[in-house]
């Protein structure tokens, strides 16, 4: 299955990476044959992937690093690169090619020194692979320090080395950095797209899989997560109920403390999955005996790696968060289009008894002033106020109307 059967509802996209992509095939060819390079290419050194979340930014920018690395022999009958099968594109997609290296924000900024060996590593060869890709999963995370020295990266790259950011919007991005970069913008996938591609991929009965990808409103990540996982469903309809238990002070505070004791045990969940793991694993690499004490020198490495997770953490509590507030947008958002007299394309058809209730309980003016709210709560944990203070002040405020 061709690599862009992962991009749902990004047809004219696809085709864009393709002859990239193909461009990309015959320059490194003409390369190692010596030929001239091809006079025009639709390929380039650095690529920024923007659009809504749920849209697949990162997806796109992974299939198109397969596609680069694609080996399949069909490619010299004139195939397009990105078979999904051959040996380049497997790695590539499941994150083992030597060559394709990926940037995500362990806390909630992706600092220097997460950036300094990935630089370094741009200035290189491939190893074995056609190109050096470095896809930057959270390029908007990039602070100050670690901003610039990706924008000298980009200045001044090796001949085969492609960057591949991938950001909300192009305003994301430092100016002078998308500047050097060929932006394609990606659409919010149609619910009939992801339910589509849940029933084919995932398996997901018809009905299940339309019910979830309308209630994530085209968000792909969201909505698998949703047909497949039901603690997702339990988390959901546990948000769902929130606008009901805010009627006085104490209701406020216990929904407000429940919402961030979830988030907490995401948080903690994850890292019981991945930080025992990754502490033996780095415990073993330092040459530290079963159950024995450290080697001299290592407190260091250790004490990196535990501050590494703490921030991983914190940004797992926080995302945590805020699928809980962008879900309970849409609660709202569909509370004001029934006050507005539309059922067209509610999210949240299996609380319409909820939806109903508010609406007529309230005026319009009253539900934007709580979406606003919530919009206040998002911002408030960006500036990284204390979760709970911030969750409370958004219950009240979603009380008080």
């Amino acid at each position: 299955m061709p690599v862009w059967d992962d991009l749902v509802g990004q047809e004219k996209l696809s085709e864009q990476l393709a002859a990239a992509a193909r461009d990309a095939d015959a320059l490194v060819t003409a390369a190692t044959a010596g030929t001239p390079p091809p006079e025009a290419s639709k390929m380039t050194h650095a690529w920024l992937f923007t659009g809504p979340p749920g849209a697949g930014r990162s997806t796109a920018a992974r299939a198109f690093a397969a596609a680069l690395q694609c080996v399949s022999p069909d490619r010299a009958l004139g195939g397009i690169p990105g078979c999904g099968f051959c040996d380049g594109c497997h790695t590539a997609l499941l994150g083992t090619h030597a060559d394709v290296t990926t940037v995500a924000a362990v806390g909630t900024q992706i600092l220097a020194d997460d950036m300094r060996d990935t630089v370094r590593k741009s200035f290189t060869s491939p190893a074995n692979g056609r190109w050096q890709v470095i896809l930057v999963e959270d390029a908007e995370r990039l602070n100050e320090k670690s901003a610039n020295a990706v924008l000298k990266a980009v200045e001044e790259p090796a001949p085969r080395t492609v960057w591949l950011l991938c950001a909300p919007s192009v305003e994301d991005v430092l100016p002078t950095i998308r500047s050097r970069c060929r932006h394609l913008n990606l659409l919010t996938p149609s619910v009939d797209a992801v339910a589509d591609m849940l029933v084919r991929r995932d398996g997901i009965e018809p009905e299940a899989a339309y019910a979830a990808a309308r209630a994530t409103q085209g968000h792909v990540d969201r909505a698998r997560r949703l047909a497949t996982d039901p603690r997702a469903r339990e988390r959901r309809a546990a948000v769902l109920k929130m606008p009901l238990r805010v009627e006085d002070i104490g209701g406020c505070l216990r929904a407000a403390q429940e919402l961030v004791d979830a988030a907490t045990a995401d948080s903690k969940q994850l890292a019981e999955e991945v930080d025992v793991k990754e502490t033996e694993e780095m415990k073993a690499a330092l040459g530290a005996a079963q159950g024995g004490r450290m080697p001299r020198g290592t407190a260091g490495v250790m004490k990196d790696l535990e501050d590494k997770q703490k921030r991983r953490r914190t940004r797992t509590q926080r995302d945590s968060l805020d699928l809980a507030l962008t879900e309970l947008t849409g609660f709202y958002r569909d509370v004001l289009a029934l006050q507005l007299g539309s059922r067209l394309a509610l999210a949240n058809t299996d609380a319409e008894d909820a939806l109903e209730r508010l609406a007529r309980g309230s005026a319009p003016e009253a539900t934007l002033r709580r979406i606003d709210a919530i919009a206040a709560c998002r911002d408030a944990l960006d500036r990284n106020v204390a979760p709970l203070l911030a969750v409370e002040a958004m219950t009240m405020a979603l009380r008080a109307g």
